[in-house]
């Protein structure tokens, strides 16, 4: 039996330890395929128990921004795994928050479309959590949830329906109820905010609005708890961090076109 613990701990080293698309180093042992499912099977079930909005116009702001998003992410992070298509979605909720699931999925809470004042501002957290999906911070997550299994997983001696529910919404950042954000890792975090912002600056919207949305978020947090703030780094040291990055990333947003998706 230890032989083939040991030679199972060997495997998981050798095939699961990788660098994140800005270096870090990191072990995900999760297969793609398997990541993917997980999230689409979230994502029906909160389309299920949730409202859906269904305005066109709201509907095409959100798909256009997250076009662009994209398509600057793909540009930006051309070895990065990405999904074949994105699938969004627009939710009832007042939290102003946004969510990305693997497998190209995302969700967006009216909250989020009140709070910002103009797309760049919508595009900063969609450009957040679509980075949470290029990192693979979900597959890093549940390594971790899972630890030996993650590995028996990969080999085929563990099956993704043995995994509870409770480990794979905790590792995709969700809770059991639409609006409960989980947190990532500090590290996740700040990755996730410096490759969202060079995302939506090669997208051609102003990154220094994303300093501005993260002020508004910490006005609003005044009058009332927001989960989003409160499972995410202090806005505090978060808007210092995009303030030290705006140089870099205004020198890149000047050299493309201004996105465009008033709608």
């Amino acid at each position: 039996m230890k032989p083939l613990i040991l030679g199972l701990a060997a495997l998981v080293f050798l095939t699961g330890c990788q660098e994140s698309p800005t270096g870090r180093n990191r072990l995900a042992l999760v297969p793609d395929a398997v990541l993917a499912d997980m999230g689409q099977d979230s994502f029906e079930q909160m389309k299920q128990q949730n409202t859906v909005i269904t305005r066109p116009d709201i509907n095409r702001l959100v798909q256009c921004i997250t076009e662009a998003l994209v398509s600057a992410a793909q540009a930006r992070y051309p070895r990065a795994p990405m999904p074949d298509s994105w699938e969004i979605a627009v939710f009832e909720n007042a939290t102003p928050n946004a969510f990305a699931l693997p497998g190209g999925k995302i969700g967006v809470h009216s909250g989020l479309l009140e709070l910002a004042e103009n797309q760049a501002q919508l595009a900063t957290v969609i450009g957040h959590e679509i980075a949470h999906v290029l990192a693979d911070h979900g597959n890093e997550r549940l390594t971790q949830e899972l630890g030996l299994q993650a590995g028996m997983l990969l080999v085929g001696l563990f099956t993704e329906s043995e995994i509870a529910e409770n480990q794979i919404q905790q590792a995709l950042g969700i809770g059991a109820q639409l609006g409960i954000t989980l947190p990532f890792s500090r590290a996740h975090e700040e990755e996730a905010d410096l490759m969202g912002l060079e995302i939506m600056a090669r997208a051609g919207f102003e990154p220094g609005q994303s300093v501005r949305l993260w002020q508004n978020m910490a006005q609003a947090s005044g009058a009332q708890p927001l989960e989003f703030l409160s499972t995410h780094p202090n806005h505090d040291t978060r808007i210092a961090s995009l303030q030290n990055q705006l140089e870099t990333a205004r020198s890149v947003f000047e050299t493309v076109p201004p996105a465009d998706c008033q709608i």
